[in-house]
């Protein structure tokens, strides 16, 4: 029987697992603050490290499981899990996951051709589907925070015209979660589940689709749609692991160092949930994933290279990967730093306020009585 975890596996350095941990720390920030599991920036980061991608969204989402339930314990504290909605997503986003392992697994094994570097076909898929589908995101959160900036209220909540469409479509049977205080199809909710599935399976990003589909599909406030989508990461987590691990693509090294960085790094987005304005955290979500699909997009024409589909030096692969894990790390340490900014703001803030209030309720020292009275 085949070793579980390190039948795809790369040397790992110490230069090498530090930037895994980076990774972590990152992708755990970002994961707190925006309930995506912080997979868009991880992913592609270990394939800029030289990672197949395979190997890099089978260690991740092994990864993501227990992140998910340390994120998801803390949003629930909160008050912002609708474990009722998580497991009818739940009931399809199984199937989207087996269907994206088999899909991963045939292109590795045998979707490249002959002559083409081993695992290349899977690397150009992942880059693909991730490049399309979270174009599609960022933009659509790009323009939605764009025309919400335009209105007269400063931070309005976002456009509601999709999910009140859904709600005049009233396609039977008609579920109400109590604690997201909506009401959605049960046929639209499996759906969202099936592609959220997929996605996860696919390139480690399931978030993408599950927390914006909740928020402007479905309607659910921004805060429960993260705090829901990390409970459903925990189950989906722990089914792709296994999924993966029993066809030998988990390297659980690098699922361990992602570990070491997200799990501090969690802890601060989910506090930055609480203290950053709601628009605020869809502009620097919206941005940081443009710049995410750029770095991934720099790095395709690599793997149509390696296809033999082009002539092309090979001396090439090595800038196509430093630009493109430059703008990978940029745009992760940059929103990364926005937010810890935000979070050490607010914090020194509530320290003030929390010092007034002692000052304003400690007694006046009693006045000393007269003399000769």
């Amino acid at each position: 029987m085949h070793n579980m975890f390190f039948l795809h596996y790369i040397d790992i350095n110490f230069i090498t697992a530090l930037q895994v941990v980076l990774l972590g720390f990152i992708g755990g920030v970002l994961s707190g603050f925006i309930g995506s599991g912080g997979a868009f920036f991880m992913t592609p980061g270990m394939m800029n490290l030289g990672v197949n991608g395979v190997v890099a969204v089978a260690s991740n989402i092994t990864h993501k499981f227990g992140k998910a339930m340390v994120g998801s314990s803390k949003h629930g504290e909160a008050g912002n899990v609708d474990k009722k909605l998580a497991v009818f997503l739940l009931a399809t986003a199984i199937c989207g996951i087996q269907l994206a392992v088999s899909i991963n697994n045939l292109l590795f094994k045998g979707g490249s051709g002959h002559g083409a570097a081993k695992g290349a076909g899977a690397n150009l898929y992942i880059s693909l589907v991730f490049a399309v589908i979270l174009t599609f995101v960022s933009v659509s959160m790009l323009r939605d925070v764009i025309k919400t900036a335009r209105e007269a209220e400063a931070g309005a909540g976002p456009s509601m015209k999709i999910a009140e469409f859904m709600r005049r479509l009233n396609l039977p049977p008609i579920i109400y979660f109590k604690v997201a205080d909506v009401k959605v199809s049960l046929w639209i909710i499996l759906a969202v589940g099936t592609a959220t599935g997929y996605l996860a399976g696919t390139i480690g990003v399931g978030g993408f689709i599950g927390v914006p589909a909740m928020i402007y599909v479905f309607g659910v406030p921004t805060a429960v749609a993260a705090g829901t989508e990390l409970y459903l990461a925990m189950f989906m987590g722990a089914y792709g692991a296994l999924s993966y691990a029993y066809l030998g693509f988990v390297d659980i090294r690098l699922t361990m160092l992602l570990y070491l960085g997200s799990l501090v790094g969690i802890y601060l987005g989910v506090y930055g949930v609480k203290v950053v304005n709601e628009m605020y955290i869809r502009l620097v979500t919206s941005i940081i994933i443009i710049l995410c699909v750029i770095s991934r997009v720099i790095a395709i024409p690599m793997y149509v290279r390696q296809l033999g589909w082009v002539a092309m030096d090979p001396g090439w692969d090595r800038y196509f990967n430093l630009v493109s894990k430059f703008f990978l790390f940029a745009s992760g340490i940059t929103g990364c730093l926005v937010i810890l900014f935000h979070v050490i703001r607010a914090y020194r803030q509530r320290r003030g306020l929390h010092k007034t209030l002692q000052v304003v309720h400690e007694p006046a020292s009693p006045e000393p009585e007269a003399a000769g009275t």
